[in-house]
């Protein structure tokens, strides 16, 4: 039956159940009239919906309040176990897989190292599959508990016909020579799981705004730093893509006209500034076994009071605060948030002269406004970013499940 509003009594019940399980899920635990009172349902409308989650088994029970007078209150949360998710990092040195619960509670892993063959399309595919297989293995998890396989990949993605459940991503990609790879279809012939793909700096910040240090924004620039740089703009609670989801290549903005060349073929990128392999190249004492060894030593030697090392980490800090005062000014954020390996591990000693050189370049007022912080995840945030994408769906849908061998969802009846 339609409503005057054009949505089904379905259509009605499935945003009701989407309302309380968000509430339960990033709220949690709570008690039925919490939230109806969070929700601005009826107590009959959350009794219900809440009777279909605690049936299917996406809720539970987990103690009780006392109330002012009468019967002590049921507590409610999200069951841990009801689902699973996994999420993937296809970074700059190697490919992550973990696995988990829907509570993000990283259940296996799975680090893999690009080794000879780089970011080979075949080579980046095959490890995925086999980073899915072994995580799935190594638990024993039922692959019809798992709500789908989040991506994070580096460069642009075109989500292609939603309709696809991911067969039609295609991923563009400068620095590594991805020119319109069909990633989508390609994962699509070695898996039937539902497949979400994304720029990682996206997942990156969808995790951040969700669970870490964006939390309660609703204008804010995550930034990721790592072998390069990227960052997510949230405008009003919401992932800014524009008008081909390229939006938050801040890494290729410019720092110096006709500067040092970059991956992506230009020059003066802040990437080729401040990015960690240009970090390691720049101070020309580079470690022989990875970016991570190389700029630990540079951070090392400046801690040392090595005067080289000191004088390009107070530089990179001027460039980036200098490039933060830049988003400031276009995008009037209540908040930024740096993270990634490369931002995490340098950000506590660079992080109070970032704060410095973006006051002296920002505008006055909006910076005033604006907080700049460390993220709160660790350096595998982007993998559990990845693996929000599946979960946003199941929130969204109000706890739909994808059948076992299938593709396609159902919902809770």
């Amino acid at each position: 039956m339609a409503q005057r509003s054009g949505q089904t009594v379905r259509d009605l019940r499935r945003s009701s159940r989407s309302a309380v399980l968000q509430r339960l899920y990033f709220g949690g635990p709570l008690s039925r009239q919490e939230l109806a009172e969070g929700t601005g349902l009826s107590a009959a409308s959350v009794s219900n919906v809440v009777g279909e989650l605690l049936a299917a088994g996406a809720a539970e029970e987990c103690g009780s309040v006392d109330s002012d007078g009468g019967r002590p209150r049921i507590l409610l949360r999200v069951r841990p176990g009801h689902a699973h998710l996994v999420g993937v990092d296809v970074g700059e040195t190697q490919v992550r897989v973990a696995l988990f619960d829907l509570t993000l509670t990283e259940l296996a892993a799975s680090d893999q190292p690009l080794s000879d063959h780089g970011h080979d399309v075949g080579h980046v595919v095959e490890l995925i599959l086999t980073g899915i297989d072994s995580v799935l293995t190594s638990t024993g998890v039922d692959r019809g508990t798992l709500l789908g396989v989040g991506v994070g990949v580096p460069g642009i993605v075109e989500q292609g016909d939603p309709a696809s459940k991911g067969e039609g991503v295609v991923v563009h990609c400068q620095t590594i020579d991805w020119d319109a790879v069909p990633l989508g279809r390609l994962l699509r012939a070695g898996t039937d799981l539902p497949l979400y793909v994304d720029n990682g700096a996206k997942t990156l910040g969808q995790a951040e705004m969700w669970f870490g240090a964006g939390r309660g924004a609703r204008h804010a620039v995550v930034a990721l730093f790592g072998s390069g740089v990227g960052a997510c703009v949230i405008a009003n609670g919401v992932p800014y893509r524009g008008a081909t989801s390229s939006a938050g290549e801040w890494g290729h903005t410019k720092v110096h006209v006709g500067g040092r060349l970059c991956r992506c073929g230009s020059r003066g990128c802040l990437e080729a500034y401040v990015g960690a392999e240009a970090l390691v190249e720049r101070w020309g004492e580079a470690s022989d076994s990875s970016e991570k060894a190389g700029l630990a030593a540079l951070l090392a030697a400046a801690e040392a009071d090595d005067p080289v090392a000191d004088a390009l980490l107070c530089e990179t800090a001027e460039y980036l605060g200098a490039s933060i005062a830049d988003l400031i000014n276009l995008f009037n954020p209540e908040r930024i948030v740096i993270g990634g390996w490369a931002g995490l591990l340098l950000g506590p000693r660079l992080l109070p002269a970032i704060r410095a050189a973006a006051r002296s370049y920002a505008l006055r007022f909006p910076c005033e406004q604006t907080s700049i912080e460390l993220g709160l995840l660790g350096p595998d945030a982007v993998t559990v970013g990845a693996a929000t994408l599946p979960l946003a769906r199941f929130l969204d849908s109000g706890g739909d499940v994808p059948e076992p061998g299938r593709r396609d969802a159902r919902a809770l009846r």
